[in-house]
């Protein structure tokens, strides 16, 4: 596996019908927080937006909601978030793949995904993926056969992830406490609950929190066993006795 992170002008990206064109006349600034699905025809994402003016309540989003989807071109949105203390919007969107991103996800063949950091402002987007390496290759290598501008930050491997003990967190279970925890479930008081979390993510609210609940009893068990009051649990404890979630 391997990741790497591109820079592009803001501007060609507007071209090629990725962003809106008349984004940037009211926000400052775009990160994709999460891509929940990535088809050649579309892309269901979640995002934070930083209005550039005084941020306006959830109730008047929705009223305005079939001029917002013609004007930025989004077949959905939903209202996650509004945290008007930093003039953001948490959004769920799903957005028309123009062709020529569609061409660059068939040569990827789902073998790429984004990662962190993914920003965009009205001068410039850098962008992250993961993936395999050939893949990824396959993609850049037609960037400039087209002579799409861009400009490479940071490209690693990415090595394979150690054996993990059984106090750690699954692969699923740190995306969903990551996705939590970043929409402020975790603060006092919530800013989301957990229905909405688990609309987001294709599961149940009870399945959502059964993989929550099992990531925060590892997370205990982890530092429990660090201060030496418990010992290290073993792999059916930390599963609870099954090996979902």
């Amino acid at each position: 596996m391997q990741s790497i992170t591109l820079e592009f002008r803001t501007d060609d990206l507007v071209a090629l019908g990725v962003v809106p064109q008349q984004l940037f006349d009211r926000y400052e600034e775009v990160e994709l927080l999460e891509t929940l699905s990535l088809e050649e025809g579309s892309r269901l994402e979640l995002v934070r937006l930083r209005r550039r003016g005084p941020v306006r309540g959830a109730p008047e989003l929705e009223r305005d909601a079939r001029r917002i989807r013609v004007l930025y071109g989004l077949d959905s949105f939903e209202v996650v978030e509004v945290r008007p203390r930093t003039r953001d919007y948490v959004l769920l969107v799903r957005q028309r793949n123009p062709d020529r991103l569609r061409h660059w996800l068939s040569l990827a063949g789902g073998e790429i995904s984004p990662a962190a950091p993914f920003r965009l402002s009205s001068e410039r987007a850098v962008a992250s993926f993961r993936g395999d390496e050939k893949a990824i290759r396959r993609v850049v290598a037609r960037l400039d056969r087209e002579e799409f501008p861009y400009r490479v930050l940071r490209a690693s491997p990415r090595p394979s992830p150690p054996a993990r003990s059984a106090a750690e967190l699954t692969e699923l279970q740190g995306q969903l406490l990551a996705r939590a925890w970043l929409l402020g479930y975790y603060a006092i008081p919530r800013h989301v609950t957990l229905g909405r979390l688990a609309r987001g993510s294709g599961r149940s609210a009870p399945g959502f929190g059964k993989v929550l609940r099992r990531a925060e009893g590892r997370l205990v068990a982890r530092w429990l066993a660090s201060r030496g009051e418990i010992s290290e649990p073993s792999s059916s404890q930390a599963r609870g006795g099954r090996a979902e979630g």
